[in-house]
């Protein structure tokens, strides 16, 4: 593609940084093929983890699960995603690995078809590691190609991506209801077709990536610097973790438990309540359309700020709230709190220029953990108290957001 960079580029220099006429010879545009290709694959790896969610009435009631053990199949999930994702990050960043991305998604079918013929819970586990494993391979190697494909508009092309899994988190209730709750589990086999999607259109990807961007020998020539003092850089690292633990921790007991939470306080039926599922996450994925473009034009922080402290009143309001605001709110916040995501992560790449696969990795990973242990942690205290009592527990941490006070400012993108 006309779009691609030459290797000696450093592709992942901070937005508002000097570059010089070798590393910017004229602005360039996205390649919106592989954007679009990378989105798509996105949608079909997140829905492989939204429909194990979605599955979890059906699951709770066939095997006999307690909230306990459902919180440790998201655990399972997000913890083998979260552990390997930083570690592929730093090898990739020093062996460019193309044609990583389909075998990624090849352990995602293989997860996928044991989730179809689980006798147990055992492998109920083993099935959601496979998947977690195809994510881990997956997030770090794409998020990389993505601010490859970006054109400078790195914030974009970040939406971009994201909100294919934005997207595949949201249709997997809807798939869930209109076919794994009349068909029952086998059903979920069906699903292995959109996975062989994924695997055909990230070889495209692949080949793109390894013709563009590899330099003969697997290695990429980096030349890059981070605009801020080391300690400054570690304090900014570190308040995004707190951030990025605020969201998600928030978001696995909003997602996690949210079907239980209607068909409980409002007696609606597993159908109805993965419809309003569904309203939620389908506000997430337009939030985070939005989040990248105003970062680029914005600046990262403000964004941050906003979409994680700016949650907080909603976040208050809802445990009281009848259906019609229940639905209402949990819209608003999947609107507010998905923008912080690109936004975060593009910041951080800024920070650690020439690490972006490690940066991703460990962002990606670090988010799959704090979801994974939230809906463990949120799981035990649902058993022993009540799901709506987690409802009220969880709505003050959307108030860490004030610690974005101390990020550094970036340069804003002209």
């Amino acid at each position: 593609m006309s779009t691609s960079a030459a290797t000696t580029v450093d592709a992942s220099a901070p937005i508002g940084a000097a570059s010089s006429p070798a590393a910017t010879p004229q602005k360039a545009k996205p390649a919106f093929g592989i954007l679009g290709a990378l989105s798509t694959s996105h949608m079909v790896n997140d829905m492989m983890q939204s429909l194990i969610l979605a599955m979890y009435p059906i699951l709770k009631g066939e095997f006999s699960l307690s909230f306990t053990q459902i919180g440790l199949i998201t655990l399972t999930y997000q913890i083998t995603a979260s552990l390997l994702q930083p570690l592929v990050g730093l090898f990739t960043d020093r062996r460019p690995q193309p044609y990583s991305l389909p075998l990624g998604m090849f352990s995602t079918l293989i997860g996928l078809m044991l989730l179809a013929i689980a006798p147990s819970f055992g492998i109920l586990l083993l099935a959601a590691a496979f998947i977690g494993i195809g994510s881990s391979i997956f997030h770090p190697e794409s998020s990389r190609i993505a601010r490859l494909a970006s054109g400078g508009q790195h914030g974009f092309a970040q939406s971009v991506f994201q909100v294919g899994g934005n997207l595949g988190t949201a249709i997997g209730p809807l798939l869930a209801a209109a076919v794994i709750v009349p068909f029952g589990q086998r059903s979920v086999a069906w699903f292995g077709l959109a996975t062989l999607l994924g695997i055909g259109l990230l070889l495209q990807v692949s080949r793109w990536y390894a013709t563009h961007h590899v330099a003969p020998g697997g290695s990429r020539k980096v030349a890059a610097v981070s605009p801020y003092p080391r300690k400054v850089v570690i304090g900014a690292i570190v308040v995004l973790l707190v951030l990025i633990f605020s969201k998600y921790f928030y978001v696995a007991g909003l997602s996690s438990f949210y079907t239980f939470y209607v068909m409980e306080r409002f007696g609606l039926s597993v159908q109805s309540a993965q419809l309003h599922l569904f309203f939620f996450l389908f506000a997430s994925a337009v939030g985070t359309v939005l989040g990248g473009p105003i970062g680029d034009r914005m600046g990262r922080k403000p964004v941050i700020w906003v979409s994680i402290l700016g949650v907080a009143p909603f976040a208050l309001l809802l445990p009281h709230a009848n259906l019609f605001w229940t639905t209402t709110l949990t819209v608003v916040i999947g609107l507010v709190l998905s923008s912080a995501f690109s936004a975060i992560l593009v910041y951080a790449q800024e920070l650690m220029p020439g690490k972006v696969g490690m940066v991703s990795g460990l962002f990606f990973g670090f988010a799959f953990g704090m979801g994974g242990l939230g809906a463990a942690v949120l799981g035990i205290l649902a058993d022993r108290t009540s799901i709506a009592f987690v409802y009220e527990a969880i709505a003050y941490l959307p108030l860490l957001g004030v610690v974005a006070a101390f990020l550094p400012k970036t340069a804003r993108r002209t």
